[in-house]
């Protein structure tokens, strides 16, 4: 597996590549990065993984400085996982200079994460944009975990016409049901244990929704109180239209529960999709 840090020795590199697909990440890579890489050698044969934390989409107070890097370990997973070649820049070779310019995303962004994160989405959108320009990718492989992430990346490749097919992988579970995400390593043992109950909660709604039940207020604010009565702190827990991430209309069967809450000091993240009965 090749690891290459600059922009023009990864043009230099990937110009020999007729397909070329790519899997963006932050690092610390753990088994639902790797199903993301398995996933992108079934679209292209040479699958490269960016590694890059990027500044831009972590707002104040947000963790970082502190965000997990593990490079060396990184690379012998996805060497093992099929990956071709790891683009890792530092900061000064993606923001040689201040990135002035910027992607403003549509006002979906502001809603649900963007509400709890101001800006995330902004620099997510703008570095993704970059990735893409530098890379050349004819695929493009995120998580659905980061649900509204990949709605945001979707409309910005449809919007912009670029030539990158974005392809969703089904979020990777621990055996309890918890999606695997890089902060759960923050969880404390007692924690880690009481983690899987946000999904737990989500499927509840899930379960309600596809045997008929459509008051989805009442759905919303159960899974709510389940959660704070073992010590959650709840942002939001919504069924929203998968189309648009908005409020469902009554005949809608697309649907998506999505949920966030704190744990102690951890912020988890999880979503389920909903087919409702016609």
């Amino acid at each position: 597996m090749e690891i290459i840090r600059t922009v023009a020795e990864l043009r230099d590199r990937l110009a020999r590549e007729p397909n070329v697909g790519c899997v963006p990440t932050m690092g610390n890579i753990h088994d639902g990065h790797l199903s993301l890489v398995r996933l992108g050698l079934t679209h292209s044969p040479f699958v490269v993984t960016t590694i890059f934390v990027n500044r831009l989409q972590f707002g104040q107070g947000e963790d970082f400085e502190s965000y997990p890097r593990t490079f060396e370990d990184d690379c012998a997973k996805l060497e093992a996982a099929g990956c071709a070649l790891v683009f890792h820049p530092d900061e000064r070779e993606m923001y040689p200079e201040p990135q002035v310019f910027s992607v403003d995303p549509p006002p979906v962004a502001n809603k649900l994460e963007g509400r709890f994160r101001p800006g995330h989405f902004r620099g997510m959108a703008t570095v993704v944009l970059k990735l893409f320009n530098i890379v050349q990718p004819k695929s493009a492989v995120f998580g659905k975990k980061d649900y509204q992430q990949i709605h945001i990346v979707r409309h910005m490749v449809d919007q912009l016409a670029l030539p990158v097919r974005i392809v969703a992988a089904e979020t990777y579970r621990a055996d309890d049901g918890l999606a695997l995400s890089s902060r759960n390593r923050y969880l404390s043992p007692t924690e880690r244990a009481e983690a899987a109950r946000l999904h737990e909660a989500l499927q509840q709604v899930r379960v309600a929704v596809e045997g008929g039940d459509r008051n989805f207020e009442a759905l919303e604010f159960a899974a709510d109180a389940l959660l704070a009565r073992h010590g959650w702190h709840v942002d939001y827990v919504v069924v929203r239209s998968r189309r648009t991430l908005t409020q469902p209309g009554p005949d809608e069967r697309d649907l998506v529960v999505l949920g966030a809450a704190k744990l102690g000091k951890t912020r988890l993240i999880d979503n389920l999709e909903i087919t409702a009965p016609a």
